[in-house]
């Protein structure tokens, strides 16, 4: 998980211009996709033609814009996967799309996700 990063994790499903950066960014998880970006929760916007994805998300103190451009290969193309606006994502399935995996959105839990106060 991302430093700081305390919600949930967020792919929105269409393709975002990659010049677009803070305050664009935040005015997209604003207006479309209306969440709060102080919430804590965690944003992925991929490019058309899947080569660079930014990550942005509030740490407590101040915005934070991550970006990668793969030199190989693709990032998933969450608009080709059917759902809603926003793609909900666990940790690890960040992790598996940060290296390039194309499994990330179809991975099932396995069992259910353990909560507070249960053995």
């Amino acid at each position: 998980m991302l430093p700081g990063a305390r919600g949930r994790i967020f792919v929105h499903r269409h393709p975002v211009d990659m010049r677009k950066h803070y305050d664009a960014l935040w005015g997209l998880v604003s207006s479309a996709l209306e969440r709060n970006v102080l919430d804590g929760d965690v944003f992925v916007f991929l490019g058309k033609r899947r080569k660079r994805l930014k990550i942005l998300w509030w740490d407590g103190t101040g915005l934070c814009v991550l970006c990668k451009r793969l030199d190989k290969g693709n990032f998933i193309a969450p608009w080709q996967r059917p759902g809603a606006e926003l793609m909900d994502v666990s940790a690890a399935e960040l992790a598996l799309l940060l290296e390039g995996c194309q499994l990330v959105g179809k991975v099932k839990l396995r069992s259910d996700p353990w909560l507070p106060g249960t053995p």
